[in-house]
């Protein structure tokens, strides 16, 4: 289970077992620099999806480097491995050089952009957990990075690999319900807190490196509630529900109707100081018509809020999901990755071509997609460029309307939207939110 095929037997094993991979744009990886013919892998980020991560990319290459904040995490990671260890990535990346071809960034949010500008910037092949980032301007930047240097990048919302959702998505861009004017997609997330007050400082556990942990943010004490899970409730290092789900529940609509560039949002949530996401929101979002796709709206709910029950007809709304509505019939997809089957109403599908991934287990399957856009010549579906960079912008825009409804069950301003120029035009005050401060010594060049 652990051995790792060079590159030219992965891809004769790809080709064998029928993988296909998403073939789009130019971008081709540049040759491993490494005198080993397996992908030298560093690994950012052990606990959570950390663990995963870190694993599957041992499948396909060999782990040479481990890095966490949490001294405990590194020492079980680096002797799983035999892999030598850090608990700075910056100091990781600049003395492995050419050592490694390929790096995983799985940490709290705020620290995405600036683990893979850096190692996109040397060359580096990157996988990054989801969201891709934690502002709007990072996800555009790192896009740009990305097309610029030429390597395989994926974002981790796995279920990109899943192939009924793709057959799905591909049946709704074959227009089999119509126009579609509206799209709703619900979530039980948060399951941490969120609208709290800043829990009572503690001291740093010695196992914890705390300055590296906090990185890019604005400095705060150590406290329970951070590290390693709660952290996605606090604006300064997560993206709240939205932040956290959206890049699997939207997955299935932005495939299928090139769900990017809204003009507007607006929200209304219970109320937040601004230090903490709401426990709820609801955010309405407006779509141009785009290259020929009718214009629609799209309502997002979270905390626990659902749709409108007249939508479900006489089917009980799971925790998660995605609602489709066309002029010619609605679609119903449950589940956080439309994994839980799908429902035409008013419509019978009918069979198209879409790019499938294959069977299998769906993570490995959405990893060798980035291992297989190594090699050149194909490109992760989910790659920074053309899909978990519009999809990031599109998903965090929702966290400006968030951010403006502070008080609770009043909807906040309506913010129009310049994609293009990644602007709030009606509203400067958040233009903080789009493009953050960094801590000293932490900047994003």
């Amino acid at each position: 289970m652990n051995q790792h095929p060079d590159r030219r037997r992965f891809l004769q094993a790809s080709a064998a077992t029928g993988i296909s991979f998403w073939i789009g744009g130019a971008s081709r990886a540049a040759e491993s620099t490494s005198p080993n013919s397996q992908v030298q892998v560093a690994c950012i980020g052990l606990g959570g999806k950390g663990g995963s991560d870190s694993r599957n990319a041992a499948r396909h290459g060999k782990i040479v480097a481990v890095c966490d904040i949490d001294r405990q995490q590194l020492e079980r990671a680096g002797k799983r491995f035999q892999a030598e260890t850090f608990t700075d990535f910056r100091q990781m990346l600049d003395q492995l050089g050419d050592r490694v071809d390929a790096v995983t960034i799985s940490t709290p949010d705020h620290i995405h952009a600036l683990a893979a500008a850096m190692a996109i910037r040397a060359g580096k092949h990157v996988f990054c957990q989801k969201p891709l980032t934690h502002s709007i301007y990072e996800a555009r930047l790192l896009s740009e990075l990305a097309r610029e240097k030429g390597v395989s990048t994926q974002m981790g919302n796995q279920f990109t690999a899943l192939d009924s959702m793709r057959k799905t998505a591909h049946q709704i861009r074959d227009g089999q319900l119509g126009n579609v004017s509206e799209v709703h997609i619900w979530t039980d997330r948060p399951v941490w807190p969120q609208g709290e007050a800043r829990p009572p400082s503690k001291p740093v556990p010695a196992h914890v490196e705390w300055d590296q942990w906090i990185g890019p943010a604005p400095y705060r004490e150590y406290a329970d509630g951070y590290h390693p899970f709660k952290w996605r409730g606090w604006w300064d290092f997560g993206t709240g529900a939205l932040g956290d789900m959206a890049c699997h529940t939207c997955n299935l609509p932005f495939m299928a109707l090139n769900m990017r560039n809204p003009t507007s949002v607006q929200a209304v949530t219970s109320g937040h100081d601004r230090d903490s996401y709401p426990s709820w929101s609801k955010i309405d979002f407006e779509f141009p018509e785009l290259g020929g796709r009718a214009a629609f709206r799209m309502h997002w709910y979270d905390g626990s809020q659902l749709p409108p029950q007249s939508l479900f007809q006489d089917v009980k709304p799971a925790g998660s999901g995605v609602i489709i509505v066309g002029d010619k019939g609605t679609l119903y997809a449950a589940g956080d990755y439309a994994q839980k089957g799908t429902q035409w109403i008013g419509v019978e599908p009918t069979d198209v071509d879409y790019p499938k991934a294959g069977a299998g287990n769906i993570e490995d399957l959405h990893v060798a997609e980035w291992f297989a856009g190594m090699e050149g010549g194909s490109t992760p579906m989910s790659n920074f460029p053309d899909y978990a960079g519009p999809l990031t912008e599109t998903i965090l825009l929702g966290n400006l309307a968030v951010y403006a409804a502070n008080q609770a069950n009043v909807p906040g301003k309506k913010v129009a939207w310049d994609a293009a120029n990644l602007v709030p035009t009606n509203a400067p005050e958040l233009a903080q939110v789009v493009k953050r401060d960094y801590r000293d010594g932490w900047e994003l060049a």
